[in-house]
Protein backbone atom coordinates (compact mmCIF):
# COMPACT_ATOMS: atom_id res chain seq x y z
CA UNK A 1 0.00 0.00 0.00
CA UNK A 2 1.64 3.45 -0.96
CA UNK A 3 0.51 6.87 0.35
CA UNK A 4 -0.04 8.91 -2.33
CA UNK A 5 1.96 12.54 -2.90
CA UNK A 6 -0.52 14.80 -5.67
CA UNK A 7 -0.95 17.38 -7.62
CA UNK A 8 -2.74 20.66 -7.00
CA UNK A 9 -4.03 22.08 -10.56
CA UNK A 10 -4.06 25.70 -10.34
CA UNK A 11 -6.95 26.18 -12.81
CA UNK A 12 -8.77 29.84 -13.35
CA UNK A 13 -12.44 28.98 -11.81
CA UNK A 14 -10.86 26.82 -8.80
CA UNK A 15 -11.62 28.18 -5.32
CA UNK A 16 -8.78 29.62 -3.38
CA UNK A 17 -9.83 28.06 0.20
CA UNK A 18 -12.00 24.88 -0.46
CA UNK A 19 -8.96 22.46 -0.92
CA UNK A 20 -6.49 23.71 1.56
CA UNK A 21 -9.36 24.25 4.29
CA UNK A 22 -9.74 19.89 3.44
CA UNK A 23 -6.21 19.43 3.94
CA UNK A 24 -5.82 21.70 6.47
CA UNK A 25 -2.89 24.15 5.02
CA UNK A 26 -3.05 27.60 4.40
CA UNK A 27 -4.21 29.20 1.21
CA UNK A 28 -1.55 30.33 -1.18
CA UNK A 29 -4.10 33.54 -2.60
CA UNK A 30 -4.09 31.15 -5.78
CA UNK A 31 -6.88 29.48 -7.23
CA UNK A 32 -6.84 26.03 -6.31
CA UNK A 33 -9.15 23.80 -8.34
CA UNK A 34 -8.64 20.02 -8.88
CA UNK A 35 -6.33 17.49 -6.93
CA UNK A 36 -5.18 14.75 -8.87
CA UNK A 37 -4.94 11.18 -7.62
CA UNK A 38 -3.79 8.27 -10.00
CA UNK A 39 -2.06 7.38 -13.25
CA UNK A 40 -3.32 10.04 -15.72
CA UNK A 41 0.03 11.42 -17.23
CA UNK A 42 -0.63 14.84 -17.30
CA UNK A 43 -0.15 14.54 -13.53
CA UNK A 44 0.29 10.92 -12.02
CA UNK A 45 0.35 10.54 -7.73
CA UNK A 46 3.94 9.67 -6.96
CA UNK A 47 4.58 6.82 -4.51
CA UNK A 48 7.71 5.82 -2.64
CA UNK A 49 8.80 2.31 -2.25
CA UNK A 50 12.01 2.90 -0.57
CA UNK A 51 14.07 4.04 -3.26
CA UNK A 52 12.66 7.54 -3.50
CA UNK A 53 9.20 8.86 -4.81
CA UNK A 54 8.42 7.99 -8.22
CA UNK A 55 5.53 8.20 -10.46
CA UNK A 56 2.37 5.48 -10.24
CA UNK A 57 2.16 5.33 -13.69
CA UNK A 58 5.98 4.42 -13.67
CA UNK A 59 5.19 1.67 -11.28
CA UNK A 60 2.07 0.54 -13.06
CA UNK A 61 3.83 0.61 -16.21
CA UNK A 62 7.06 -1.45 -14.91
CA UNK A 63 4.55 -4.36 -13.45
CA UNK A 64 0.84 -3.69 -14.84
CA UNK A 65 -0.66 -7.42 -13.58
CA UNK A 66 1.33 -7.12 -10.03
CA UNK A 67 -0.07 -3.97 -9.55
CA UNK A 68 -3.80 -4.09 -11.30
CA UNK A 69 -4.66 -7.66 -11.56
CA UNK A 70 -4.66 -10.37 -13.93
CA UNK A 71 -8.55 -9.47 -14.24
CA UNK A 72 -8.44 -5.28 -14.67
CA UNK A 73 -5.63 -5.29 -17.34
CA UNK A 74 -6.90 -8.38 -19.10
CA UNK A 75 -10.62 -5.63 -19.59
CA UNK A 76 -8.84 -2.61 -19.42
CA UNK A 77 -5.05 -3.12 -20.25
CA UNK A 78 -2.01 -2.21 -18.25
CA UNK A 79 -3.22 0.93 -17.25
CA UNK A 80 -5.40 2.46 -14.23
CA UNK A 81 -8.89 3.18 -15.93
CA UNK A 82 -10.17 5.94 -13.98
CA UNK A 83 -8.92 9.36 -12.41
CA UNK A 84 -10.00 10.25 -9.15
CA UNK A 85 -10.28 14.29 -8.23
CA UNK A 86 -11.06 16.17 -5.55
CA UNK A 87 -12.81 19.37 -7.19
CA UNK A 88 -12.98 22.76 -6.02
CA UNK A 89 -15.21 25.37 -8.18
CA UNK A 90 -15.19 29.05 -7.42
CA UNK A 91 -16.25 29.57 -10.52
CA UNK A 92 -18.32 27.96 -13.20
CA UNK A 93 -16.49 25.31 -15.18
CA UNK A 94 -17.14 25.77 -18.93
CA UNK A 95 -20.53 23.97 -20.53
CA UNK A 96 -19.49 20.58 -21.86
CA UNK A 97 -20.20 17.30 -22.89
CA UNK A 98 -18.35 13.96 -23.28
CA UNK A 99 -18.48 11.37 -26.41
CA UNK A 100 -18.99 7.88 -26.34
CA UNK A 101 -16.50 5.59 -26.78
CA UNK A 102 -17.11 4.61 -30.19
CA UNK A 103 -17.20 8.39 -31.32
CA UNK A 104 -14.28 8.78 -29.38
CA UNK A 105 -12.27 6.08 -31.60
CA UNK A 106 -13.17 7.65 -34.79
CA UNK A 107 -12.51 11.11 -33.81
CA UNK A 108 -9.20 10.55 -32.12
CA UNK A 109 -8.34 8.42 -35.19
CA UNK A 110 -9.59 11.26 -37.81
CA UNK A 111 -7.68 14.01 -36.61
CA UNK A 112 -4.27 11.84 -36.02
CA UNK A 113 -4.88 10.69 -39.59
CA UNK A 114 -4.97 14.78 -40.48
CA UNK A 115 -2.05 15.57 -38.94
CA UNK A 116 -3.72 17.96 -36.09
CA UNK A 117 -1.50 18.06 -33.49
CA UNK A 118 -1.97 16.86 -30.15
CA UNK A 119 -1.48 20.68 -28.10
CA UNK A 120 -3.39 21.86 -31.20
CA UNK A 121 -5.95 24.16 -29.75
CA UNK A 122 -8.92 23.59 -32.27
CA UNK A 123 -8.25 19.63 -31.53
CA UNK A 124 -10.98 18.36 -30.36
CA UNK A 125 -10.35 14.70 -29.27
CA UNK A 126 -7.04 13.87 -27.16
CA UNK A 127 -7.14 10.27 -26.93
CA UNK A 128 -9.62 6.97 -27.87
CA UNK A 129 -11.39 6.97 -24.51
CA UNK A 130 -14.55 7.87 -23.52
CA UNK A 131 -14.74 10.26 -20.65
CA UNK A 132 -17.77 9.34 -18.11
CA UNK A 133 -17.43 10.64 -14.79
CA UNK A 134 -19.61 11.17 -11.54
CA UNK A 135 -18.96 13.94 -8.87
CA UNK A 136 -19.82 13.34 -5.21
CA UNK A 137 -20.48 16.62 -2.91
CA UNK A 138 -18.40 17.22 0.06
CA UNK A 139 -20.07 20.95 0.61
CA UNK A 140 -23.47 22.13 -0.70
CA UNK A 141 -22.48 22.07 -4.22
CA UNK A 142 -24.50 23.51 -7.53
CA UNK A 143 -24.06 22.37 -11.33
CA UNK A 144 -26.07 22.36 -14.69
CA UNK A 145 -26.93 18.80 -15.90
CA UNK A 146 -28.96 17.48 -19.09
CA UNK A 147 -31.79 19.38 -20.61
CA UNK A 148 -34.94 20.71 -19.50
CA UNK A 149 -38.57 19.79 -20.89
CA UNK A 150 -39.09 22.34 -24.23
CA UNK A 151 -41.65 24.24 -22.17
CA UNK A 152 -40.09 24.70 -19.19
CA UNK A 153 -36.98 26.27 -20.90
CA UNK A 154 -39.46 28.42 -23.15
CA UNK A 155 -41.09 29.85 -20.23
CA UNK A 156 -38.00 30.63 -18.73
CA UNK A 157 -36.83 32.70 -21.80
CA UNK A 158 -39.93 34.06 -22.01
CA UNK A 159 -40.10 35.43 -18.20
CA UNK A 160 -36.72 37.37 -18.99
CA UNK A 161 -38.70 40.17 -21.76
CA UNK A 162 -35.74 40.01 -24.53
CA UNK A 163 -36.98 40.35 -28.08
CA UNK A 164 -34.33 38.59 -28.85
CA UNK A 165 -35.03 35.43 -27.41
CA UNK A 166 -38.41 35.46 -29.02
CA UNK A 167 -37.71 33.58 -31.62
CA UNK A 168 -35.44 30.66 -29.38
CA UNK A 169 -39.04 30.66 -27.51
CA UNK A 170 -41.27 29.79 -30.43
CA UNK A 171 -39.34 26.87 -31.73
CA UNK A 172 -38.94 25.50 -28.29
CA UNK A 173 -42.89 25.33 -28.55
CA UNK A 174 -43.42 24.64 -32.11
CA UNK A 175 -41.11 21.28 -32.42
CA UNK A 176 -40.97 17.93 -30.76
CA UNK A 177 -38.85 17.45 -27.88
CA UNK A 178 -35.49 16.59 -29.62
CA UNK A 179 -35.66 18.71 -32.59
CA UNK A 180 -37.09 21.98 -30.23
CA UNK A 181 -33.71 21.32 -27.96
CA UNK A 182 -31.05 20.83 -31.28
CA UNK A 183 -32.86 23.79 -33.09
CA UNK A 184 -32.02 26.35 -30.88
CA UNK A 185 -29.12 25.32 -30.11
CA UNK A 186 -27.80 25.38 -33.16
CA UNK A 187 -29.01 28.81 -33.53
CA UNK A 188 -27.70 29.99 -30.21
CA UNK A 189 -24.09 28.60 -30.64
CA UNK A 190 -24.13 30.35 -34.69
CA UNK A 191 -25.68 33.24 -34.40
CA UNK A 192 -23.33 36.34 -34.72
CA UNK A 193 -21.50 37.10 -31.74
CA UNK A 194 -22.27 40.59 -31.57
CA UNK A 195 -25.80 40.13 -31.42
CA UNK A 196 -25.42 37.45 -29.26
CA UNK A 197 -23.53 39.47 -26.56
CA UNK A 198 -26.23 42.12 -26.63
CA UNK A 199 -28.86 39.18 -26.17
CA UNK A 200 -26.83 38.20 -23.17
CA UNK A 201 -26.11 41.05 -21.72
CA UNK A 202 -30.12 42.11 -21.97
CA UNK A 203 -31.02 39.06 -20.45
CA UNK A 204 -28.45 39.18 -17.46
CA UNK A 205 -30.11 42.39 -16.24
CA UNK A 206 -33.46 40.71 -16.64
CA UNK A 207 -32.12 37.59 -14.55
CA UNK A 208 -30.74 40.31 -12.07
CA UNK A 209 -33.80 42.09 -11.48
CA UNK A 210 -35.36 38.96 -11.51
CA UNK A 211 -33.07 36.87 -9.06
CA UNK A 212 -34.13 34.03 -7.48
CA UNK A 213 -33.89 30.87 -9.91
CA UNK A 214 -32.99 33.53 -12.34
CA UNK A 215 -29.75 34.10 -10.18
CA UNK A 216 -27.41 32.06 -11.44
CA UNK A 217 -27.82 32.92 -14.60
CA UNK A 218 -26.92 36.42 -13.81
CA UNK A 219 -23.64 34.91 -12.16
CA UNK A 220 -22.94 33.25 -15.57
CA UNK A 221 -22.81 36.37 -17.38
CA UNK A 222 -20.83 38.06 -15.22
CA UNK A 223 -18.36 35.44 -14.97
CA UNK A 224 -18.93 35.27 -19.20
CA UNK A 225 -19.72 38.25 -20.26
CA UNK A 226 -21.13 37.62 -23.88
CA UNK A 227 -20.73 34.40 -23.92
CA UNK A 228 -23.36 32.53 -25.63
CA UNK A 229 -23.04 29.57 -22.87
CA UNK A 230 -25.16 31.65 -20.78
CA UNK A 231 -28.30 31.36 -23.17
CA UNK A 232 -27.40 27.17 -23.65
CA UNK A 233 -27.37 27.29 -20.29
CA UNK A 234 -31.06 28.15 -19.40
CA UNK A 235 -31.94 25.07 -21.34
CA UNK A 236 -30.36 22.65 -18.85
CA UNK A 237 -31.49 21.62 -15.20
CA UNK A 238 -29.84 23.32 -12.47
CA UNK A 239 -29.18 21.29 -9.98
CA UNK A 240 -28.33 21.29 -6.01
CA UNK A 241 -26.30 18.75 -4.60
CA UNK A 242 -26.08 18.62 -0.69
CA UNK A 243 -23.20 16.94 1.19
CA UNK A 244 -23.07 13.11 -0.33
CA UNK A 245 -25.25 13.77 -2.72
CA UNK A 246 -23.84 12.66 -6.90
CA UNK A 247 -24.79 13.07 -10.24
CA UNK A 248 -23.45 10.37 -13.07
CA UNK A 249 -22.54 12.12 -16.65
CA UNK A 250 -22.90 9.83 -19.39
CA UNK A 251 -22.05 10.64 -23.17
CA UNK A 252 -23.48 13.04 -25.00
CA UNK A 253 -24.77 15.40 -21.77
CA UNK A 254 -24.25 18.62 -21.13
CA UNK A 255 -23.28 19.81 -18.21
CA UNK A 256 -21.29 22.13 -16.33
CA UNK A 257 -20.21 22.87 -12.31
CA UNK A 258 -20.91 26.18 -10.93
CA UNK A 259 -19.57 25.85 -7.27
CA UNK A 260 -18.82 23.86 -4.34
CA UNK A 261 -16.20 21.30 -3.42
CA UNK A 262 -16.93 17.45 -4.36
CA UNK A 263 -14.97 14.01 -5.27
CA UNK A 264 -14.87 13.41 -9.07
CA UNK A 265 -14.20 10.16 -10.42
CA UNK A 266 -14.09 9.61 -14.52
CA UNK A 267 -12.52 7.58 -17.25
CA UNK A 268 -9.01 8.28 -17.97
CA UNK A 269 -9.36 10.45 -21.15
CA UNK A 270 -9.18 14.50 -21.84
CA UNK A 271 -12.38 14.54 -24.46
CA UNK A 272 -13.96 17.12 -24.15
CA UNK A 273 -16.30 19.24 -26.57
CA UNK A 274 -17.14 22.75 -25.38
CA UNK A 275 -20.58 24.33 -25.72
CA UNK A 276 -19.98 27.52 -23.85
CA UNK A 277 -18.62 29.94 -20.78
CA UNK A 278 -15.14 29.49 -21.93
CA UNK A 279 -12.79 31.44 -24.33
CA UNK A 280 -11.35 28.12 -25.56
CA UNK A 281 -12.71 26.34 -29.31
CA UNK A 282 -15.89 25.35 -29.70
CA UNK A 283 -16.74 22.42 -32.03
CA UNK A 284 -20.12 23.29 -33.24
CA UNK A 285 -20.49 20.52 -35.87
CA UNK A 286 -19.03 17.79 -33.82
CA UNK A 287 -20.53 19.15 -30.94
CA UNK A 288 -23.81 18.69 -32.48
CA UNK A 289 -23.02 15.17 -33.18
CA UNK A 290 -22.45 14.35 -30.07
CA UNK A 291 -25.27 15.81 -27.77
CA UNK A 292 -27.92 13.69 -26.60
CA UNK A 293 -30.80 16.07 -27.65
CA UNK A 294 -32.64 14.49 -24.27
CA UNK A 295 -34.82 15.82 -21.71
CA UNK A 296 -35.54 14.66 -18.55
CA UNK A 297 -34.59 14.47 -14.75
CA UNK A 298 -30.76 14.81 -13.71
CA UNK A 299 -31.35 11.92 -11.48
CA UNK A 300 -29.68 12.93 -8.21
CA UNK A 301 -27.73 9.57 -6.62
CA UNK A 302 -27.51 8.96 -3.04
CA UNK A 303 -24.90 6.07 -2.06
CA UNK A 304 -26.76 2.68 -0.95
CA UNK A 305 -25.30 0.12 1.24
CA UNK A 306 -23.70 -2.81 -1.06
CA UNK A 307 -22.36 -4.91 1.94
CA UNK A 308 -23.15 -6.00 5.07
CA UNK A 309 -20.34 -3.93 6.84
CA UNK A 310 -21.84 -0.79 5.24
CA UNK A 311 -19.76 0.12 2.11
CA UNK A 312 -22.11 2.56 0.48
CA UNK A 313 -22.36 2.47 -3.33
CA UNK A 314 -22.42 4.99 -5.74
CA UNK A 315 -24.01 2.92 -8.62
CA UNK A 316 -23.42 3.55 -12.13
CA UNK A 317 -23.24 1.98 -15.32
CA UNK A 318 -19.38 2.16 -15.48
CA UNK A 319 -17.04 -0.35 -15.72
CA UNK A 320 -13.70 1.81 -15.49
CA UNK A 321 -14.65 3.19 -12.16
CA UNK A 322 -16.54 2.27 -8.87
CA UNK A 323 -16.69 4.67 -6.00
CA UNK A 324 -18.12 3.98 -2.70
CA UNK A 325 -18.16 5.31 0.53
CA UNK A 326 -17.73 4.15 4.45
CA UNK A 327 -18.67 6.24 6.59
CA UNK A 328 -16.90 5.03 10.32
CA UNK A 329 -18.67 5.73 13.54
CA UNK A 330 -16.49 6.03 17.14
CA UNK A 331 -16.19 2.49 18.50
CA UNK A 332 -16.80 0.52 15.31
CA UNK A 333 -15.41 -2.76 13.84
CA UNK A 334 -12.79 -2.66 11.52
CA UNK A 335 -13.52 -3.34 7.88
CA UNK A 336 -11.83 -4.71 5.56
CA UNK A 337 -11.64 -4.45 1.92
CA UNK A 338 -12.16 -6.73 -0.93
CA UNK A 339 -8.96 -7.05 -2.79
CA UNK A 340 -9.36 -8.39 -6.49
CA UNK A 341 -9.05 -4.86 -7.62
CA UNK A 342 -6.68 -2.19 -7.62
CA UNK A 343 -7.94 0.76 -4.96
CA UNK A 344 -7.38 4.24 -4.41
CA UNK A 345 -8.66 5.43 -1.24
CA UNK A 346 -9.17 8.97 0.12
CA UNK A 347 -9.92 10.63 3.40
CA UNK A 348 -12.11 13.35 3.32
CA UNK A 349 -13.42 13.69 7.23
CA UNK A 350 -11.48 12.96 10.49
CA UNK A 351 -8.89 9.90 10.61
CA UNK A 352 -9.02 6.84 9.14
CA UNK A 353 -6.18 3.64 9.11
CA UNK A 354 -5.86 1.73 6.14
CA UNK A 355 -3.54 -0.86 6.65
CA UNK A 356 -0.43 0.45 8.46
CA UNK A 357 -1.35 4.03 6.99
CA UNK A 358 -3.34 6.60 9.23
CA UNK A 359 -5.22 9.35 6.47
CA UNK A 360 -6.27 12.74 7.47
CA UNK A 361 -8.69 15.03 5.47
CA UNK A 362 -7.42 15.28 2.13
CA UNK A 363 -4.82 12.21 2.28
CA UNK A 364 -5.18 8.76 0.00
CA UNK A 365 -3.23 5.76 -0.73
CA UNK A 366 -3.07 3.44 -3.72
CA UNK A 367 -3.45 -0.64 -2.53
CA UNK A 368 -1.89 -2.42 -5.80
CA UNK A 369 -4.51 -5.52 -6.60
CA UNK A 370 -4.09 -8.94 -4.02
CA UNK A 371 -2.84 -6.75 -1.09
CA UNK A 372 -5.67 -6.40 1.74
CA UNK A 373 -6.29 -3.13 3.39
CA UNK A 374 -8.26 -2.83 7.08
CA UNK A 375 -9.95 -0.13 8.04
CA UNK A 376 -10.55 1.60 11.18
CA UNK A 377 -10.82 4.79 12.82
CA UNK A 378 -13.35 7.35 12.88
CA UNK A 379 -14.50 9.68 9.49
CA UNK A 380 -15.03 9.19 5.89
CA UNK A 381 -12.92 7.48 3.41
CA UNK A 382 -13.96 7.11 -0.38
CA UNK A 383 -13.25 3.85 -2.13
CA UNK A 384 -12.38 4.14 -5.83
CA UNK A 385 -11.87 0.95 -7.66
CA UNK A 386 -13.01 -1.04 -10.69
CA UNK A 387 -15.61 -3.42 -12.38
CA UNK A 388 -13.29 -6.41 -13.26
Amino acid sequence: MDRLSNTVRPYAWGSTTAIPDLLGTAPTGEPQAEMWMGAHPGAPSLVDRGTGEQPLSAVIEAAPEAELGEAAVRKFGPRLPFLLKILAAGAPLSLQVHPDLARAREGYAAEEARGVPLDAPHRTYKDANHKPELICALTPFEGLCGFRAPAESADTLAALEVDSLKPYVDLLHAHPEEAALREVLTAVLTADRTETAATVTAAAAAAERLGGAYAPYAGLAHHYPGDPGVIAAMLLNHVRLQPGEALFLGAGVPHAYLSGLGVEIMANSDNVLRCGLTPKHVDVPELLRIVRFEAGDPGILRPEASSPDGEELYDTPIDEFRLSRHVLAPGAAPRTLPSATPQILLCTAGRVSAGALTLAPGESAFVPAGESARLSGTGTLFRATVVA
